[in-house]
């Protein structure tokens, strides 16, 4: 026996706020909640369809005038690392990985904070406290995990190098927010989180693992048309990212169609199984 979804989910958006990827450019966000029995299906639907999740929140960039940023998720069947890429994983071959609950520890802030001083101190995220980073990774109603990347110091105790935050979708790992030191920048460990990510999902039979935005032209975002098998989200369907270069930020009053007709557009669960 099947049954639809109680109540559908309701839509909203944000009010106007400086976008953080394109300067003097105001961003605007399409999101709904996230909460109830049925989280994890409208999650693993709306992922399909370009969404993110943040805490109990599932949004898109619905930017009034622009429509630069772009879902991207790598096809993990057909993937393969670059020369640089096999030599970060070489690099960093000494990391353990430890997957665990959603849960935040001080260590974990005490990291998160000397990145967003070094990386990120200007952005929308700079004054966040040990409350409010333990409501990113604790708040969430469906099935997540961080994944710690640590080494051993000279006398053997562990030191936390890098941390994601990572739901489980249907069909891949969503990669929901990264961090690691910013004082080894030689190990380049974004890029080794990303590697491992895609290997995680290999070993479990998942066929994505999801990125996040990329943005045509922002050194921000650039880094992940590095990684081969890219996809994008572009025109309401996913497809091959081809030449980055090819790409261009849309940013005219044309380039987005109005909130209605994209909520209309939107694909909804409507049924699951019966327990």
């Amino acid at each position: 026996m099947r049954h639809t979804l109680p109540i559908a989910p309701q839509f909203y958006v944000t009010a106007p706020q400086p976008c953080p990827y394109l300067d003097g450019r105001m961003e605007r966000k399409l999101f709904t909640a996230l909460q109830g029995e049925y989280a994890e299906q409208l999650n693993n639907a709306l992922s399909k369809q370009g969404f993110r999740r943040s805490q109990n929140v599932l949004y898109r960039p619905s930017c009034a005038e622009c429509s630069a940023c772009l879902s991207a998720r790598i096809r993990v069947k057909d993937f393969e690392a670059s020369r640089s890429q096999r030599r970060t994983l070489k690099k960093n071959s000494d990391l353990r990985r430890d997957a665990t609950s959603p849960w935040a520890t001080e260590e974990q802030y005490a990291l998160f904070r000397a990145y967003l001083d070094s990386r990120h101190a200007d952005g929308g995220m700079a004054d966040m406290d040990i409350f409010e980073f333990a409501a990113m990774i604790e708040e969430t109603p469906i099935r997540s995990r961080v994944v710690e990347y640590s080494r051993s110091d000279e006398t053997g105790a562990k030191e936390l190098a890098a941390v994601c935050l990572t739901d489980v979708l249907d069909d891949g790992l969503s990669m929901v927010y990264s961090f690691y030191d910013p004082d080894d920048p030689g190990s380049s460990l974004g890029t080794h989180v990303i590697l491992d990510h895609v290997q995680i999902a290999k070993e479990a039979g998942l066929p994505y693992v999801y990125l996040g935005y990329w943005v045509p032209g922002s050194s921000k975002m650039g880094y992940k048309a590095n990684f081969s098998a890219l996809e994008i989200y572009l025109g309401g369907r996913w497809q091959d990212i081809g030449d980055p270069e090819s790409h261009k930020a849309e940013t005219h009053p044309l380039s987005t169609d109005p909130i209605a007709e994209q909520v209309a557009r939107i694909s909804l669960p409507d049924t699951r199984p019966t327990k």
